[in-house]
């Protein structure tokens, strides 16, 4: 079997657009990596290619911190397979299930990110949900959504639920399941995730500790949601990539694994 990592490049062999993609892609897989919201293997964050109704998606069996521009699969919205590197690995169906039935239904949508994280899988299984306990959850008040859990999401017929309950917002939570963010870039569906995430291990952090929690009224919680809305504001993510680029290339240096960009 040829489970190699090192694949060769393949900047030369795709259009600027889509090499640019693909660099952003991966550097996406490395900070998910980065702030430890990695399942080993498992898990999928795409992107659309620019001028195209085609989708990258990792091989199943890298690590995250393994991702590089060029070992991205390139797929259609059924998940069928346009080109990929000269490996044994393939991609994750469920992959494809989620991630193209999004892509397809909302064009705004060029990128996707789903996790399984230990905050995120708790917050999946309360049946409060996400609870609006701080600055970071609130602006994810009113703005997210809820799939019920229907077993691993390889039955074609749930993409029009999945559809529905993510609705027009950029964050679901997959009930006993885990978290789902997306954005117009790359930038914004990161951003989006970390905050989700942080959002996550506090609920669980102040549950735990088994206090009497606080939740500020109505009035302050639509405001404050408004207010951080990317209509309101530069939208979350695209002043912060520059610097999650900068930690990237930092921590590249001292690694091991391939640049991110090759």
């Amino acid at each position: 079997m040829n489970y190699t990592t090192d694949f060769r490049t393949v900047q030369g062999d795709v259009s600027p657009e889509e090499w640019q993609a693909r660099v952003a892609l991966a550097a996406c897989y490395r900070l998910v990596d980065h702030f430890g919201m990695t399942d080993l293997i498992y898990n999928h964050i795409t992107t659309r290619i620019p001028g195209t109704d085609y989708l990258l998606i990792n091989l199943y069996g890298l690590l995250y911190k393994e991702i590089t521009a060029s070992s991205l699969a390139k797929i259609d919205v059924e998940g069928n397979i346009i080109s990929k590197p000269d490996t044994d690995y393939g991609i994750n169906k469920s992959g494809y299930v989620i991630h193209g039935a999004i892509h397809k239904a909302r064009p705004d949508v060029k990128c996707i990110i789903h996790t399984h994280t230990r905050a995120g899988m708790a917050v999946s299984a309360m049946k409060c949900g996400l609870l609006p306990l701080n600055q970071t959850a609130i602006r994810f008040h009113n703005h997210i959504g809820y799939h019920s859990y229907e077993g691993p999401a390889i039955n074609l017929d749930e993409r029009i639920r999945l559809v529905e309950n993510l609705g027009p917002h950029d964050a679901l939570v997959l009930k006993n399941h885990g978290l789902l963010t997306c954005g117009p870039t790359i930038a914004q569906a990161f951003n989006t995730m970390y905050q989700l995430e942080m959002a996550c291990r506090s609920q669980v952090d102040a549950m735990a500790a088994g206090a009497d929690l606080i939740v500020p009224p109505e009035d302050v919680l639509a405001r404050t949601a408004v207010l951080y809305r990317p209509e309101t504001r530069r939208p979350y993510g695209v002043l912060e990539w520059p610097a999650m680029l900068r930690l990237l290339e930092a921590e590249q240096k001292k690694s091991g694994y391939p640049p991110y960009a090759q």
